[in-house]
């Protein structure tokens, strides 16, 4: 029989931060946006408007909750905005739900 190893408690700023990415993750257009950027790596608002079916306000207010936790950053070239994934954590939750549906990440 296998006995459980212990591991180190995570610090309370880890599990705080965490907390507060799950919160956001926990909104399936946020989901679909992770999911978008993990396939194409960058995006433009534009670009991410088309792929999760919304206008532009609400992708903005989405985005902009993700810039909040650290999840997503942006980078201005010209007049468009581009979004990255910049916590890999929203990737491995991705995963963790893929995995769940017996779909590879």
């Amino acid at each position: 029989m296998k006995t459980a190893t212990k591991s180190k408690t995570l610090p309370a700023s880890l599990l705080n931060r965490m907390a507060d990415v799950l919160k956001v993750l926990a909104h399936p257009d946020r989901l679909k946006i992770v999911e978008y950027l993990d396939r194409e790596t960058t995006a433009p608002v534009f670009e991410l408007m088309v792929a999760v079916s919304l206008p532009q306000a609400a992708v903005s207010q989405h985005l902009t909750q993700m810039r909040r936790v650290g999840l997503v950053s942006c980078e201005r070239r010209g007049k468009e905005v581009w979004y990255q994934i910049a916590d890999r954590s929203a990737l491995t939750i991705l995963g963790c739900i893929r995995n769940n549906y017996g779909e590879s990440s």
